[in-house]
């Protein structure tokens, strides 16, 4: 049987990781504006407390603060076990650091997908389970745009988000079947503190100084001359999750202002 639609203006479930910074920030605060219930995940629980007053100040119905790193196993079945059935995912925790292919070891590729690759997967199958029972939910996965502008610069991001991106609408093309939205959104660089790390890095190779990393954002090519904000990526997602949009599934939106035909 179908689960009931929400009723218009019920506060919803849902769960935010990598919720202390940066976009997943800002979607929590989407989020809260529209009177939502709130979990948040990420490892910071002072970050988090942070959050959490000020999604409160914001309106959310409820915040729940969940201090917890989802790299591990253990502690994503816990953070399952924990909520339970909610209504929405926002997978967002992953920082996969840049450099070519001869600049990580094997070591450094692996602790990075086990957050943003193997994290994303675990617990789209930990509540799409969930989800599939209830004939209702929605997921949501923030990617990035080098799964698709491909840097070799950022090997290590670029084929972990493609692998991200085929997941995505893989899975959304199953989960329609049991009233399940699945989709997913590419960013490009957005100002944020772990975009600025990124360029950091870039010119730590390019010049040995990472000082110099506003010598590697050239805005006079950047869309609108500029980066775009964590909280333009928030406000599509919270667009994207509305009822009026129901039929979105199984894609993956690029959100680059137009760079890729420029």
């Amino acid at each position: 049987m179908r689960k009931p639609a929400i009723p218009n203006n019920a506060p919803r479930n849902m769960l935010i990781t990598g919720a202390s910074r940066g976009i997943g920030r800002a979607c929590a605060l989407a989020f809260a504006k529209q009177g939502d219930r709130l979990t948040l995940a990420a490892r910071s629980a002072d970050g988090l407390a942070e959050v959490a007053e000020a999604c409160k100040a914001q309106g959310a119905a409820e915040v729940v603060c969940l201090p917890a790193d989802l790299a591990l196993e253990s502690a994503r079945e816990a953070c399952a076990n924990q909520t339970g059935t909610i209504d929405i995912l926002v997978n967002n925790a992953g920082a996969i650091r840049g450099g070519g292919l001869f600049d990580m070891v094997m070591e450094e590729w692996r602790d990075s997908w086990e957050l943003k690759v193997f994290g994303y997967i675990h617990l789209c199958q930990l509540y799409g389970q969930m989800m599939r029972a209830a004939k209702s939910g929605i997921i949501v996965n923030i990617i990035g745009i080098a799964g698709v502008d491909l840097r070799p610069d950022y090997i290590c991001g670029s084929a972990g988000n493609a692998a991200l991106i085929a997941f995505t609408k893989a899975l959304g093309a199953e989960m329609q079947k049991h009233d399940v939205r699945v989709f997913g959104i590419n960013p490009s660089a957005t100002d944020t503190d772990r975009v600025r790390s990124l360029y950091r890095q870039r010119a730590e190779a390019k010049f040995g100084d990472a000082d110099r990393w506003q010598e590697m954002l050239d805005t006079d090519s950047l869309p609108f001359g500029r980066l775009k904000s964590a909280d333009e990526v928030a406000a599509l997602a919270a667009l994207c999750c509305s009822d009026e949009v129901k039929y979105l599934s199984g894609t993956v939106i690029d959100m680059d202002g137009g760079a890729s035909w420029i």
